[in-house]
Parts: C-alpha cells; sequence; structure tokens
C-alpha cells in the first residue's frame, strides 16, 4: 500500500503502524485524531509519516483507512470521510463490537457503505497511547472480520491482507455472532474487573486491603488499566449483549453463594474443578493456535 491513514495512534493504530512499517508493507502513514499531544509523538517515536491536518488532504489517494478510535466515534467519522472518498479507498476499523459499527457505516455513508470493512483485531494491553504500540502486538493473534453484505471481496481482501502483513491470522464472523461471543469472553470479564476494584476502593479501610492485595488480585484486575472511555462506550454499543452474560453470571454468583451459605463443599470443589480443567484446556487450545496456519480460518 503506498498510503494508510490512520485515526487514533495509540496502542492499537500504533501498533498497527509499526508493524505495517517493519513489514515494509506501506509506503506513507498518515495519522489523525483528536489530541495534538499524542500525533506528535507518534511522529517522534517514527509510528506515522506525516499528521493530518484536515480530512481531506490526509485521505487523498489513501489505499486503507483504519479507523482506531472508541467506537462511539465511528459513526461521526465515518461522516466526516463520506465526501472524500473515491471508489480506491477502503476503510475498516479496529473497534470491539461490530453490529453498532456497520449500522453507524449504512447510516454515515449511506450508498458509500460497501467502503468500510468492519474488523476487530484480538489482541491488546492495559497500557495505551503512542508509546505503549509496538510491531509484534499482532503476531499469531486472530483479527475477525465481519463484512458487510454491501462489500467487494476485493476491499475485504485488502484489509485481511493488511493484518496478514501485521502477522495476524485471519477469522470471519457475522457482527451478530461477533458481538455475542465477545460479550461473554472480553466485554463482561472487563466490567467484572473495573466493578471489583471500584468497590473495594469506596470501601472504608481501602488502603489497607489494597496494602495486601497480591499477584492474584493484581491479574484478575490488569484490564482495569484499560480506557474507561473505551470501555464506557464499548459497554454501551454492546447492551443487549452484555446484559444477558451478565444476567447469567449474577445467576452463577447466586448459586455459588447458597452453596456458600449452606457449607456445600463438594458444591464448590466441583465449580472449582471445572472451570480448571476448562481453563487448561482453554490455554492449550490458544497456545496451539497461536501460530498461523497456511490459510486463514472462518468460523
Amino acid at each position: 500500500m503506498n498510503k494508510v491513514v490512520i485515526f487514533g495512534v495509540g496502542l492499537i493504530g500504533g501498533s498497527f503502524a509499526r508493524a505495517l512499517k517493519e513489514a515494509g508493507a506501506v509506503g506513507t502513514i498518515v495519522g489523525m485524531g483528536r489530541s495534538r499531544a499524542s500525533l506528535q509523538r507518534a511522529l517522534e517515536l517514527g509510528i506515522i509519516d506525516v499528521v493530518g491536518d484536515d480530512i481531506a488532504t490526509a485521505v487523498k489517494d489513501a489505499d486503507l483507512v483504519l479507523l482506531a478510535a472508541p467506537v462511539a466515534q465511528t459513526g461521526p467519522i465515518l461522516e466526516a470521510l463520506r465526501p472524500h472518498l473515491d471508489a480506491r479507498i477502503v476503510v475498516t476499523d479496529a473497534g470491539s463490537t461490530k453490529s453498532d459499527a456497520a449500522a453507524a457505516a449504512r447510516v454515515a455513508l449511506g450508498d458509500k457503505a460497501g467502503r468500510f470493512v468492519p474488523g476487530h483485531p484480538i489482541a491488546g494491553r492495559e497500557s495505551n497511547g503512542p508509546d505503549a504500540a509496538i510491531p509484534d502486538l499482532y503476531r499469531g493473534k486472530k483479527v475477525v472480520l465481519t463484512p458487510l453484505a454491501e462489500n467487494d471481496e476485493r476491499d475485504v481482501e485488502l484489509v485481511a491482507a493488511a493484518w496478514r502483513a501485521c502477522g495476524a491470522i485471519i477469522h470471519r464472523l457475522t457482527a451478530e455472532e461477533h458481538d455475542k461471543v465477545f460479550a461473554a469472553v472480553s466485554h463482561l470479564p472487563h466490567l467484572l474487573a473495573y466493578a471489583l476494584v471500584d468497590d473495594i476502593a469506596h470501601k472504608p479501610h481501602a488502603e489497607l486491603l489494597f496494602q495486601y492485595a497480591a499477584s492474584g488480585f493484581r491479574d484478575f484486575t490488569r484490564i482495569a488499566g484499560s480506557s474507561p472511555e473505551m470501555w464506557r462506550d464499548i459497554s454501551l454499543a454492546n447492551q443487549a449483549a452484555l446484559l444477558t452474560e451478565l444476567d447469567a453470571y449474577m445467576a452463577q454468583l447466586a448459586r455459588m453463594r447458597a452453596q456458600l451459605a449452606a457449607g456445600d463443599g463438594a458444591g464448590l470443589q466441583a465449580v472449582y474443578g471445572n472451570a480448571r480443567e476448562a481453563r487448561e484446556r482453554w490455554i492449550a487450545t490458544i497456545e496451539a493456535a497461536e501460530a498461523p496456519p497456511a490459510q486463514d480460518q472462518a468460523e
């Protein structure tokens, strides 16, 4: 690709840029965003080559535009892009929710909705900003594409090829499948981690509790160090699916509370044992899967 434009040059967008550069897959990368300081820092770090001043100039002759901003910004950015999208520019995103992204594209882009190919890289860290960007963030990791009916397969392949250049493995799901899956395995865990830390922080003896919190607490709550703005937007964007998963989890907690209150050690051990075995199987599976296969996978 001769030119890629990235809205949001922090961990996700910045790592995408670094990976493309390391792979020799791009000529020029233009950074766009709300924070001039972040853009300037990305320029200093060599993540981007140019700080974009206006959308029309930034996207002129671009091959690919990546939206790596909080999901609530997807619609407004697409609306601003619409007048400047010619037949060759492909737009994609890196948001954690996809049904809302598809709906936003159809509203904001109208008859140009087919220029937008929704995507979601399944990789991240709890740190943010350009300094957090690393070139190997996506290596061996999944990227889920949820193409629209309006997409041309050549445009979908352009997005897939860009992520492959970053070392990623491409999967495909429908937007609805995607949102149900990630409500369970990503959005709910983040909500729980934030809730636990917030609960302890509001206790009158919080300082004492944090003084003795050790590795288990740190590991369980690591993701509560992520961007509050980003996770607010994700939670609201995937509200229905997240509520379903939250209700199921609360029912599980109620069952375990009853076991604890009744002194039902066998019942608690059964839950703990099943969870441990399931986690061990998952770890073994994920470790085996994180070596790029000969070809991408469809799910």
